[in-house]
């Protein structure tokens, strides 16, 4: 199932990675500045990125492709371009899943589609990480790994990892309870570069059909 698909029907991602190398640890405070600075001191981040989704006997099942922005807290537009269009835009109130293709927009409140999710990780603040036990961490392939268990046992997915290269976020993979694993790699990444605001902002296209209501701002406020 589709990264983006998973999140606008609100099926729950899980990040793995897979391979040789990996030992929990308990130390955290070796582990926990390099999440705290990803957590802290990005604030924004943009990437294109190559994404394989991978089924539970290991067998590719689908490939995509498309860009990311993140504008931290609470902003994040992941549009894939290949093999079909498709838009997830969190506008820091509202969920925005727009399928070009179907012509099919599907919105839910921010906080509740978001809540115990991976997601979290990429436009939350820093308190996200109390929805998470940090698990350990491992050199692999050239990254450092950080691993990720969700607090809530129900949240649908087992575990987090998130691949740095230095101290930039360059990798992502995926598990959910069903045992598919999601692959994302990022690249030409620009961390703290200007993004235009506006790309945050979803204006529903005409002649779509609209399923589920937004929620509004405090006091109809903007």
């Amino acid at each position: 199932m589709h990264f983006l698909r998973q999140f606008g029907h609100g099926a729950a991602l899980a990040l793995l990675v897979a391979g040789p190398g990996f030992a929990a640890s308990d130390d955290k405070a070796a582990i926990s500045p390099l999440l705290d600075r990803y957590l802290t001191e990005v604030s924004t981040l943009s990437a294109d990125f190559t994404q394989s989704l991978i089924d539970a006997d290991g067998e590719l099942v689908e490939e995509s492709s498309g860009s990311l922005l993140i504008s931290r807290p609470g902003r994040f537009r992941w549009t894939y371009r290949e093999p079909y269009e498709q838009w997830l835009v969190a506008d820091g109130l509202n969920l925005w899943s727009y399928d070009v293709d179907l012509a099919q927009v599907t919105v839910k409140p921010q906080s509740a589609a978001l809540a115990s999710t991976p997601a979290l990780l990429l436009g939350g603040s820093d308190d996200v990480l109390a929805e998470f036990h940090y698990e350990g961490s491992a050199s692999h392939g050239g990254l450092t790994w950080v691993r990720l268990v969700p607090v809530d046992p129900d949240s649908g997915f087992r575990h987090v990892e998130l691949g740095f290269s230095g101290e930039t976020l360059a990798r992502m993979v995926f598990v959910d309870n069903l045992e598919q694993t999601t692959v994302v790699t990022l690249d030409d990444v620009d961390v703290n570069g200007a993004i235009d605001g506006a790309l945050f902002d979803f204006e529903i296209p005409d002649d779509v059909d609209v399923v589920g209501t937004p929620a509004t701002p405090p006091n109809g406020t903007n």
